[in-house]
């Protein structure tokens, strides 16, 4: 299975990592997409839903263009500081920030330079908070992504917001992993279990 990198992935990302028994490869050499998962998670807010993107720097792009592996972040912006105080606006009453707030905040304070690297390091600590095993190896040369038409209905869990504007399904796996904490991975197997991929 090919999967993009992503910024926090959506909960489906996971699912569908889980849910095959096929290696597990991360695209680094397709061409990087704007507006995506790629820099962009989408959390829960007071609000609803909230787009969090990380700036990218453009001086590696060619006509538009840039191999994901050799996407850098922008050092020119505020980002990680805004991104976390949105993170600790939206889940600071959740049943798991206070306890797991100390993994995630080093995140927002040191400078990374390149997307992947903070994608992936992102993604082996949610793993390791949930406790699920997802061997994940970089591709070396261009396969590319598999798309997937069909969308997956996340089992409903605990959403700090949820009596202002419901269920939100399949955002953000940090989204998750602060209102359920180590029973995020019970949260993706039920969803498999269920059969609500489509």
């Amino acid at each position: 299975m090919i999967l993009p990198s992503a910024y926090l992935p959506p909960i489906s990302w996971f699912v569908r990592a889980i849910n095959t028994n096929e290696p597990i490869f991360i695209e680094q050499h397709e061409n990087y997409i704007k507006q995506s998962i790629r820099n962009r998670c989408t959390i829960d807010s007071p609000n609803g839903k909230l787009n969090l993107t990380i700036p990218v720097d453009k001086t590696n792009f060619t006509g538009g263009k840039c191999l994901m592996k050799d996407v850098r972040i922008s050092s020119h912006s505020e980002w990680q500081r805004q991104h976390w105080y949105a993170l600790e606006t939206s889940y600071f009453n959740s049943p798991f920030f206070e306890y797991l707030q100390d993994d995630f905040h080093p995140f927002y304070e040191k400078k990374w330079q390149w997307l992947v690297d903070f994608n992936d390091a992102l993604f082996a600590k949610c793993i390791e908070i949930m406790e699920i095993n997802i061997s994940a190896m970089k591709t070396e040369e261009y396969i590319g992504v598999e798309k997937h038409d069909s969308s997956i209905d996340i089992t409903p869990y605990y959403q700090v917001f949820a009596d202002k504007h419901g269920f939100l399904n399949d955002i953000s796996i940090i989204d998750l992993i602060f209102n359920m904490g180590k029973e995020s991975a019970i949260v993706i197997e039920n969803t498999i279990k269920n059969k609500v991929i489509k």
